[in-house]
């Protein structure tokens, strides 16, 4: 415990002493970064996006268990008849066995 809370202080002071004493860095920034920052951006919002939306249906199917309540009650199933035409040209089996 005390040597987790040694090297939390420590890197607190690290950040602390990098913030307050760093030097300003002057660059140019080509419109190219601005593209590349505006995609990283994007991609972190889309990932984030996903990972909520899973986790909402996990939480969202847990509660209706919990409850009761059957997402499926109202939905109307196909029914899982198979229906398979003649190839041009082919006979059908009754007429092929004469």
């Amino acid at each position: 415990m005390k040597r987790s809370l040694r090297f939390s202080a420590l890197a607190l002071t690290a950040c602390a002493a990098m913030l307050l004493f760093g030097a300003n860095g002057e660059a140019y920034i080509d419109p190219s970064v601005m593209t590349y920052i505006i995609q990283a951006v994007a991609g972190i919002i889309i990932a984030v996006g996903a990972v909520v939306g899973i986790y909402w249906r996990k939480a969202r199917k847990k509660v209706n268990d919990t409850l009761g309540i059957d997402e499926n009650r109202n939905k109307e199933v196909e029914s899982d008849e198979l229906v398979v035409s003649e190839a041009a040209g082919e006979k059908p089996e009754e007429e092929a066995k004469e």
